[in-house]
């Protein structure tokens, strides 16, 4: 079965390397977003699945957008049955989609209808859930709103973060794709329409995402640092500067002084939060390097002070939003 397989970040390699290393399927392209500046050199660097597929020694497409018929003219021409798609980061039109001879498929990290969208990861973490999982949905021209093909679910520990959390979901999306698609293939599996309720969606995330509002719960601020680690990164202000933190968790406090408030001594570094209050374990400060509580405190003044006093940034949408499914659709 010939394939083009869509990907970008290191999410989708697992399901590529799968895909190439089962003799069942031909992965005769793979597309992913054109290489970016990155890095405080600013050097274009490609993405992950575009270096497993040159490590692969695969055939790699990067066009800037689907559109135009030059940009899916290769796409033609491979003359593919299936075209596999894992956080691509482009949404096809009816032409797109209209070219494989049995459709595309998509890997997407949650469980369908819940968090459609951009961050589905970030969004399980941040809203406090037990579990979550990868679902191979059909594409259809909506966003992520095509039928169920099969999903598979993960549990979540108190404790992940949006890293470590997308590493196994990752691995159970190629897990996934591998037991479902010979069977969607063959036909034996009919796949099933989304429920319309329960439907929520997630926007992409920004730098502001990461503001620590300390007027909201330890346990809800403990969440972002988690679902916004290892990008936006959780961040305040102290005496103006920005003030990264990469870990922290929340600590229990009946009756914590106002929010923002730092309550600190030689080793442990806790912050007032609108309730109970969130201890930070790893920070970094501009133009510094990550340091632990005990070494960040070393050597600062013992007497209180507040954080998050400057540098709010201005209002922005919620990062999960409640949908009508059948308006959705």
């Amino acid at each position: 079965m010939r394939v083009v397989f869509f990907g970008t970040p290191a999410f989708a390699v697992p399901t590529l390397r799968r895909l190439v290393h089962d003799s069942q399927y031909e992965v005769v392209l793979v597309v992913s977003r054109p290489d970016r500046r990155a890095g405080r050199g600013r050097r274009l660097a490609a993405s992950p699945v575009t270096q497993a597929a040159t490590e692969l020694g695969l055939r790699c497409f990067q066009p800037p957008n689907l559109r135009d018929p030059d940009s899916r003219a290769p796409l033609r021409a491979v003359a593919a049955d299936l075209f596999v798609v894992a956080a691509y980061g482009l949404i096809f039109g009816p032409k797109t989609l209209a070219l494989p001879r049995l459709g595309c498929v998509n890997v997407h990290a949650s469980l369908l209808p819940r968090y459609r969208g951009a961050s589905p990861i970030a969004a399980a973490i941040l809203n406090g859930d037990d579990e979550t999982g990868v679902t191979l949905m059909l594409m259809e021209a909506g966003l992520d709103t095509g039928p169920i093909i099969g999903s598979r679910r993960e549990p979540m520990s108190a404790v992940d973060t949006t890293q470590l959390l997308t590493r196994r979901l990752a691995e159970a999306g190629a897990e996934l794709a591998a037991s479902v698609l010979p069977r969607y293939v063959a036909g034996e599996i009919r796949p099933t329409a989304q429920p319309t309720t329960g439907v929520t969606l997630t926007r992409p995330l920004t730098k502001a995402d990461g503001w620590l509002d300390w007027s909201l719960p330890g346990q809800l601020l403990d969440r972002s640092v988690r679902a916004f680690w290892p990008w936006p990164r959780a961040w305040t202000t102290l005496e103006g500067q920005t003030l990264q933190v990469h870990q922290a968790e929340p600590v229990p406090m009946s009756q914590p002084p106002a929010p923002g408030t730092v309550m600190a001594d030689r080793s442990e570094f806790l912050v007032a939060c609108g309730e109970d209050a969130l201890r930070l374990m790893r920070v970094q400060a501009a133009g510094g390097k990550p340091l632990g509580a005990a070494d960040f405190l070393a050597g600062r003044r013992d007497e209180s002070k507040m954080l998050g006093m400057t540098g709010r940034p201005g209002p922005r949408p919620p990062l999960i939003v409640a949908v009508d499914g059948e308006r959705e659709r």
